[in-house]
């Protein structure tokens, strides 16, 4: 295999304080591989500002004309960092034999770039970037994170234990990564289900270089439910399951009632009316607002708006 020319996308949202480190860093690496031989000296590093309200786009086109291999994409607004991501990946796909794709944050420990791109001329189409362990989130976080990876994978979903965005992907699996035309993205779950040949790569996660997280758990909470949602239809068939144990307390309710009534304990109107009531309005409201979450889903992508607009670009 030839030097392959790698690129390197990072997604970027207010990330001025961070990324002036961020592309030194990832410049110097980029010239260390270039200068033993191991990529091709066209190699590059592209940063996409998902429509920053901050001078994230001025620091890109200042690092832009002083690195050698520093480029940038700049969106006409935001669109979240799953968009941001995948118009990187679609709009550099042509210029690089792989794409790896990282946070802006220097989270993700860049010195497993090498380990990336040795398992791609080795014949690997995606190499994930697997967290080690977690020591650097806090109980919350760690504990939360880790019950969504298991819920994931309950559901069926083919989705990679303790990987985020950090990942290699050759130029074929990036054609067909284009071919997905969905409007609600859940990058993690779609790469696994084009195939090829994949491997891992494990690191440490890192402390925030500078500034602060763009993934408060609001966000988080809503990025885990669209993975859920985009991925598994076991919430509706929760519904089903709901049914069916709602009948049973029913049931069980009914032989109560008819026990109390014969002991002579029963409070008139109470248990047959009230607590029926309030618990399968509960349920009902539950479930039409799982079944509600589908059906928006379904207009999000019947009407095929497009992801993404490409406002500048520099070189």
């Amino acid at each position: 295999m030839q030097t392959p020319i790698i690129g390197i996308v990072s997604p970027c949202y207010n990330e001025e304080l961070v990324l002036r480190e961020t592309s030194l860093q990832l410049n110097t690496i980029l010239k260390d591989l270039i200068d033993r031989k191991l990529i091709s000296e066209k190699s590059f590093a592209a940063f996409v500002d998902d429509g920053s309200n901050d001078k994230t786009w001025q620091v890109i086109e200042e690092k832009s004309s002083q690195l050698e291999h520093i480029k940038g994409l700049k969106l006409a607004g935001n669109v979240g960092h799953q968009n941001a991501l995948l118009a990187g990946l679609i709009t550099f796909k042509e210029e690089a034999d792989a794409l790896i794709s990282i946070d802006a944050d220097l989270q993700d420990d860049v010195r497993v770039i090498e380990g990336m791109i040795l398992k791609f001329t080795s014949g690997t189409d995606v190499v994930y970037g697997v967290r080690k362990e977690r020591k650097t989130d806090s109980f919350f976080k760690k504990n939360t994170a880790l019950l969504f990876y298991k819920l994931m994978k309950s559901m069926k979903v083919n989705i990679v234990y303790n990987h985020a965005d950090y990942r290699l992907c050759s130029k074929r699996v990036l054609n067909a990564l284009a071919d997905y035309g969905e409007v609600n993205l859940f990058l993690r779950g779609i790469i696994p289900t084009i195939g090829f040949k994949k491997d891992v790569v494990y690191y440490d996660r890192l402390e925030r270089f500078a500034g602060e997280s763009k993934y408060p758990f609001r966000k988080m909470a809503t990025f885990a439910w669209n993975g859920i949602t985009s991925f598994s239809t076991y919430p509706l068939k929760m519904v089903t399951v709901i049914g069916f144990v709602i009948f049973l307390i029913c049931l069980m309710m009914s032989a109560y009632a008819f026990i109390a009534v014969f002991y002579g304990q029963l409070v008139p109107g109470w248990l047959s009316t009230v607590l029926p009531m309030y618990f399968l309005g509960g349920i009902q409201l539950f479930c039409f607002g799982i079944i509600g979450e589908y059906v928006g889903k379904i207009y999000s992508e019947v009407k095929q708006r497009p992801r993404y607009f490409i406002d500048k670009r520099v070189d």
